[in-house]
């Protein structure tokens, strides 16, 4: 694939990956290319952006872990998850009507 003007990659001894220690950076990258969101795309953007995911996902988990120890029971379900992200006012008001896990948030 040619590359366009202006779109130069870094050389480093080590790979942006290894770098960033995220193993979700390729993936993230090559959606971001495919996409076409942009002509010429950022070499730390897609470490951003797995980064965002990796801290995202972590939140998540923390809270559902918090919300399943709170109520006895020793696994995270889907229905645990979504409970801890619509209790959470900072998560509710990014996610909104996110379904997650084909778990549709309740109505209270």
């Amino acid at each position: 694939m040619p590359r366009e003007r202006g779109c130069q990659r870094s050389s480093g001894r080590h790979s942006r990956t290894a770098h960033a220690e995220l193993s979700s950076m390729s993936h993230m990258e090559h959606l971001l290319r495919e996409g076409h969101y942009a002509q010429c795309l950022s070499s730390s953007a897609p470490i951003f952006l797995a980064s965002i995911m990796q801290h995202l996902t972590a939140k998540v988990l923390e809270l559902a872990g918090n919300v399943a120890q709170n109520s006895g029971q020793r696994h995270i379900t889907p229905e645990l998850a979504v409970m801890a992200v619509h209790h959470s006012t900072l998560l509710n008001g990014s996610f909104g009507m996110t379904t997650i896990s084909l778990v549709a948030p309740a109505r209270h």
